[in-house]
């Protein structure tokens, strides 16, 4: 048998338990079909999400039965979680399309960015849509939070090639395991992701959510995902009048943050080492860029709004302002760099300035930490970038024979790392001036809105200089683009890019 085709038995064979694997969790929806009513109004949203299952599961035992292959190597752990990916979106995208009655492709967009916890929209009207069709839509980026690939190992572990394919999802830098085993980290990591969920949901059900919304929010805020049931994200709470909605903001920033903190980090807090949170790199980097951005944009807007010249005597109720524009920016700030995208005003607007704007950009391409379920290059990368540039300059003050390393947390950065971050970071500029260029190509749009779509598609971020009314109108190619860039910058661009090399296909 040829290299090729082997190669492509063991991907089949893998995605045919996928596709298993799927067919179960499409009828997880049937259960609001029922509890909601729906199927009293028609069989359109049972049919919706019944027809799917059986296909995957159809598609799934026929790959199992037709194509036998063993344990998969690095390359083909790699591409099964590429295509794994796409296929999980492919079929996913159905109870889009017979819900309510979307194109396939936007219905394949709306999915990717789903599982890749991106959160642009192709849809709205979310308010009026049937409740199993939104709690799918969220139920996608808690799926594709901590990998679906991972979710796929925690609950029908396959040992063998199992770590491989862990390897392939997650980060492409040293992020540390909570403890020994792929088995055991599975477990604490999924463990601890379910926890936090339930302890969002209880926290926001308790200062008055309504129960769906609270699953469905619960669903995207750790996830870093950003969808949300109404077309005014976060901001229907406060617009609805809701008695509470200062204590959902406040619930839901730490929700973002707890879902862009490394998941490691939320391990050695749980065994009781709250140092974990202030003793490495990447976290002192983390909480000061949050701070820096906070503090940046928190002035640009009091300095528009003149507190600095002495609001005072027109505002009878300055502290309310003050603590008012803080939660703002504090929410939109984490909501940025987190990648999770839940609005509270939007980024476009006049509320936020020029600077700000600018900022918000530079957010979606760091990112949260590595380890966790934020997009973006990750923070750790970026400590690697400062710490680069330190060196070369520190090499040209100091004799040519004199040796200097890069170090994080007082370990030696190996130089394919190095190299690693640097080829990551070119990729990186080079598809955000493709994708804009692309946008600005086939739209109406200005270079900057057109440029920050394609930062919002390959950061995995979802709110942009777009705006969500014109999204579902964008040309056909921008929006395959975009497919591309979200699924790009969720598994961290190479693995992608790997599906097009024919050598690969021969390992």
């Amino acid at each position: 048998m040829r290299h090729s085709a082997r190669t492509l038995f063991v991907v089949l064979n893998f995605l045919g338990s996928l596709f298993i694997a799927l067919g179960v969790i499409l009828l997880l929806p049937l259960v609001v079909v029922l509890l909601g009513g729906e199927i009293h109004r028609g069989f359109q949203t049972l049919f919706a999400f019944l027809l799917p299952s059986g296909l995957s599961f159809s598609v799934g035992f026929l790959c199992r039965a037709l194509f036998r292959g063993k344990n998969p190597n690095n390359l083909q752990a790699i591409l099964i979680c590429s295509l794994g990916w796409i296929a999980f979106s492919g079929i996913g995208a159905i109870p889009f399309v017979m819900g309510i009655n979307t194109s396939y492709l936007n219905a394949f967009f709306e999915t990717m960015s789903g599982f890749t916890t991106t959160g642009i929209t192709m849809f709205t009207g979310l308010d009026q849509m049937p409740r199993s069709i939104l709690f799918w839509r969220s139920f996608t980026q808690w799926l594709g939070g901590l990998g679906i690939l991972t979710f796929f190992l925690a609950v029908a572990y396959r040992g063998g090639g199992a770590y491989r394919l862990f390897g392939a999802e997650s980060h492409k830098i040293e992020a540390g395991r909570p403890v020994p085993g792929l088995a055991h980290t599975l477990k604490i990591l999924w463990g601890i992701y379910a926890g936090f969920t339930s302890l969002i949901f209880l926290s926001l059900v308790l200062v008055g959510m309504p129960a769906f919304d609270g699953i469905c929010h619960c669903f995207t805020a750790l996830s870093t995902g950003g969808f949300s049931p109404h077309d005014a994200s976060i901001g229907y709470y406060q617009l609805s009048g809701h008695a509470r909605f200062i204590w959902i903001e406040y619930i839901l920033i730490l929700g973002m943050v707890m879902g862009g903190t490394n998941f490691v980090i939320h391990y050695r807090v749980l065994k009781r080492d709250g140092k974990a949170l202030f003793n490495n790199t990447e976290m002192r980097y983390w909480w000061g860029l949050i701070l820096f951005f906070v503090i940046v944009i928190l002035g640009e807007r009091f300095m528009k709004l003149g507190v600095f010249g002495g609001l005072a005597p027109g505002y009878p109720n300055l502290w309310k302002e003050i603590e008012q524009n803080f939660r703002t920016v504090l929410f939109q700030v984490v909501s940025i760099i987190t990648t999770t995208g839940f609005g509270t005003r939007d980024i476009a607007g006049s509320f936020f300035g020029h600077v700000a704007r600018q900022l918000f950009l530079l957010m979606m391409v760091i990112g949260g930490c590595v380890g966790s379920t934020g997009g973006g290059i990750k923070v750790l990368r970026v400590s690697i970038l400062v710490k680069l540039i330190r060196r070369e300059v520190f090499r040209l003050r100091t004799p040519s024979g004199s040796i200097s390393t890069v170090l994080v947390d007082g370990k030696p950065i190996e130089v394919n790392e190095v190299y690693r971050v640097g080829g990551l970071f070119f990729a990186w500029v080079g598809l955000l001036l493709f994708g804009g260029c692309i946008t600005a190509l086939f739209s109406h749009h200005d270079g900057y809105s057109s440029f920050s779509g394609m930062f919002s598609a390959l950061g995995n971020i979802g709110p942009c200089y777009i705006p969500v009314s014109e999204m579902g109108q964008l040309h056909a190619v921008v929006k395959i683009v975009y497919i591309f860039g979200m699924l790009a910058g969720r598994l961290e661009i190479l693995p992608v890019l790997l599906l097009f090399s024919r050598k690969a296909w021969q390992s």
